[in-house]
């Protein structure tokens, strides 16, 4: 309901390759630390976006979005529905491509806001999951 799979393709195909990830830290128990795994294993550049700005997976890390130096392709969400409509906001406002909000994490406000700002996004689904269904990873 809240990504068509041609707009989950696209975002995991088509559009760039630099991925924020809000939320990821060192904590290897958190979803967020294995979902960046796999999508470094598919080529993704994964920047992690949390209030302790830990390096994780070799990247370094930053204190919020307006923060990374450099362009965002695509922002990944891992902070709960509450909070997350702000997240998407500060992507749109940062000029990223596209917003992906995990499972369980909806704001349908945020949705329409971000799609109306011509901002690609899917909420409720996770890449991890998605992405290996599009093919092999690169080796």
């Amino acid at each position: 309901m809240y990504g068509d799979p041609a707009t989950v393709r696209k975002i995991l195909t088509e559009l760039g390759d630099t991925w924020a990830v809000v939320g990821l830290s060192s904590n290897q128990e958190r979803a967020a630390y294995g979902v960046a795994e796999v999508l470094q294993r598919f080529g993704k550049r994964v920047v992690p976006v949390h209030p302790k700005a830990e390096t994780v997976h070799g990247e370094k890390g930053y204190p919020s979005l307006d923060a990374i130096p450099f362009t965002v392709d695509v922002v990944d969400v891992f902070v709960n529905s509450e909070l997350a409509g702000a997240v998407a906001d500060e992507a749109v406002s940062i000029g990223a491509e596209a917003v992906w909000f995990q499972l369980g994490v909806v704001d349908e406000a945020a949705y329409e806001r971000t799609r109306a700002a011509g901002v690609d996004m899917v909420m409720d689904r996770c890449p991890a999951i998605e992405i290996p269904r599009l093919g092999p990873a690169p080796h």
